[in-house]
């Protein structure tokens, strides 16, 4: 995944106020969409710290934490420890690079995990392949942002366009909504969130 390296970095020192609350109002756009979960299985998918998927621990039966950063994982695997969490497991891969055919879910989510993703439609043709029949990827990231301008990251998205190409992969059943506005939180600039469910 995009940004690997600058998030090894970060790791030790990424969980700030400010991150644990936009984690906070992003699991809870979350929690609105799902359905009868407690007998479900989720991946926090570029889940970083954990911090949205561990709001969201009491929601599955289990949840696996995935991200291509060593030092991210180490992180979850600490807080996984101390809390002494047992429906809990990690898994450091890259899915751009590769493919896991035995990975199944019944949830995926990913938070401010898009935008990061240089093949976007690549990444969420794959992620489709690891839903169970009827499963369901939710999504949330940054409105698109003209003001934005970066060589890393995509500048946002249209909620209309990325719907459209979800439906081209499989995606049925998508819906989308901004739910969060907040001052300098998208590279420095004012912007909004939005969240997307849509199921296989």
């Amino acid at each position: 995944m995009g940004n690997t390296d600058k998030f090894e970095m970060i790791a030790n020192s990424y969980d700030t106020a400010e991150r644990i609350q936009i984690a906070k109002v992003s699991s809870d756009a979350i929690r609105e969409y799902l359905v009868d979960a407690n007998r479900k299985s989720a991946i926090d998918f570029g889940c970083g710290t954990g911090l949205v998927g561990m709001n969201l621990l009491n929601d599955f039966s289990s949840m696996l934490f995935l991200d291509t950063s060593p030092n991210m994982i180490d992180q979850i695997d600490q807080k996984i420890s101390d809390l002494n969490i047992r429906n809990a497991d990690t898994l450091c891969f890259d899915f751009e690079k590769e493919g896991l055919s035995n990975l199944r879910a019944d949830y995926i989510f990913m938070a401010q995990v898009l935008l990061h993703i240089k093949d976007v439609e690549f990444v969420l043709s794959r992620l489709f392949d690891v839903l169970n029949d009827g499963g369901h990827l939710l999504i949330v990231d940054f409105n698109k942002n003209e003001k934005v301008v970066s060589d890393f990251v995509h500048n946002g998205f249209d909620q209309v366009e990325l719907a459209d190409m979800m439906t081209t992969i499989g995606y049925r059943n998508i819906q989308s909504r901004t739910f969060y506005e907040g001052s300098k939180i998208f590279m420095g600039q004012d912007a909004s969130m939005f969240v997307l469910d849509s199921q296989k």
